[in-house]
């Protein structure tokens, strides 16, 4: 019988999460205050923040223990699965072989409790009471409502409104595990009335929704803010991702030439590859580490390696990454999870320095791929998480052309059971592909203030 699942033991789980910034050829910019444009240092960082996690973003340990709270609570899910695509594989012809993880089996179906487990024990072993966040897709939202349940913390989510609208289960569930939940722009916050009184039918954008919840926070000694993808402590504790397929393949005496994710902020596409990207700059492993985004939101291909801000309202510091502008404003794509301005620092940076690439892909080739894998796999995928199946199946085509025996690996990070109004839109011909107009990004960039 084939060997399709490839399953760690619970005490082979990795005790300790992968921090790049250790093997990193040329370091990141630092993050400067939006008020005077000097480094950002832990003061600027502690009123949203608890320290252990502002220490986490700025350390250079390579490696950083997970601690055995957070283990314990991992271990409902954790290790996760690692299956061959062999029924993918066959409906292709391609010779190559294809790896994915499967990240949807986490209690709120995505990668994103990696993280939010994580954040939620930092802050409630400093003391803090309420955490407060965005969430695009609503997986994000999901987790840290999950995580805060699990430390008798209250949860308040501001879901950007396009989704809200068109995922009401997942705002259902976080509301079961006990978040309070808002559809953003609100009324609620000065960043949310600022926008809706320039633009009163606005989408909303996840740069709308963080600077709601950074407002929420500041200056309530009992809240912080938590993000879910974009900073560097998310990208350390999404490490596991990678770190299990690495021991995985072993089992199979295996390793990937190719490694897949989709990148929005940057946190599924860095959790499965960076553990990769050690390999590739201390042991000069030939893999190529790709990250999917839409066309209609392509920081990596389309935008500008510059300093911008986090959030639409200017809350957050001034992060040197890929940015189309924080005044960009991405189209009500189904891939409510991509639909951000900028990407991760730390993605960033090893993209200019070649060390990732990057591929923009639209959105009918996405679903095509999604109900390709839901028919071969029997698994219903996200549509964010279909921008890394479209890539993978894309490579094996190339494979097999090529007539190459390569290894891709991807990451499944989360399920689709509750975007099934995305395949029903595309199901009826409603779903078409959305460029985003080069002038519009032009002139998004060129609004940024320059750093010098």
């Amino acid at each position: 019988m084939r060997e399709r699942k490839i399953i760690l033991s619970e005490k082979d789980m990795p005790k300790k999460w992968y921090n790049i910034q250790a093997d990193m050829p040329n370091p990141m910019q630092p993050p400067l205050h939006p008020g005077t444009k000097k480094p950002a240092g832990p003061e600027d960082l502690s009123p949203i923040f608890p320290m252990a996690l502002i220490e986490q973003e700025m350390s250079k340990e390579r490696w950083i223990d997970i601690p055995e709270e957070v283990l314990d609570i991992y271990s409902l899910w954790r290790p996760s699965p690692l299956h061959r695509a062999y029924n993918l594989e066959k409906a292709l012809g391609t010779p190559a072989k294809i790896y994915y993880k499967q990240e949807g089996v986490s209690p709120a179906g995505s990668h994103k409790p990696n993280t939010a487990v994580a954040q939620a024990y930092y802050n409630k072993q400093e003391g803090i009471k309420r955490l407060s966040t965005e969430t695009g897709a609503g997986q994000w939202g999901c987790s840290l409502a999950l995580a805060c349940n699990y430390f008798d913390m209250d949860c308040t989510v501001y879901m950007v409104k396009v989704s809200y609208k068109q995922k009401p289960y997942r705002r259902s569930l976080m509301e079961v595990w006990g978040a309070n939940v808002h559809a953003s722009p609100t009324d609620t916050t000065k960043s949310g009335r600022d926008v809706l009184e320039k633009t009163p039918d606005s989408l909303g954008s996840l740069g709308i929704a963080i600077s709601e919840a950074v407002e929420d926070a500041a200056g309530k000694k009992d809240t912080n803010y938590s993000l879910g993808s974009v900073l560097n402590h998310v990208m350390l504790h999404q490490s596991i991702i990678g770190l299990e397929c690495k021991e995985q393949l072993k089992m199979v005496d295996q390793y990937p030439d190719y490694v897949i994710g989709c990148c929005g902020g940057g946190s599924n596409f860095a959790g499965i590859s960076f553990p990769f990207i050690h390999d590739k700059i201390r042991d000069d492993k030939q893999v190529r580490c790709i990250g999917i985004e839409p066309l209609a939101c392509p920081s990596l291909t389309k935008g500008s390696f510059t300093y911008d801000i986090g959030d639409a309202a200017g809350f957050t510091p001034l992060m040197m990454m890929y940015t189309l502008g924080h005044d960009f404003m991405p189209p009500g794509i189904h891939a409510g999870g991509l639909r951000y301005h900028g990407q991760s620092p730390l993605v960033s940076q090893l993209h200019h320095d070649g060390l990732i690439e990057a591929r923009a892909v639209g959105q009918e080739g996405v679903f095509e791929a999604a109900l390709t894998f839901a028919r071969t796999e029997g698994i219903l995928p996200a549509p964010e998480t279909a921008h890394a199946i479209k890539g993978a199946i894309d490579v094996a085509l190339e494979c097999k052309e090529a007539g190459e025996e390569k290894t891709i690996l991807f990451n499944l990070s989360g399920h689709g059971h509750f975007d099934l109004t995305a395949y029903d839109d595309y199901l009826a011909g409603k779903i078409k592909d959305v460029e985003y107009p080069q002038e519009l990004i032009d002139e998004s960039i060129a609004s940024l203030e320059k750093i010098s």
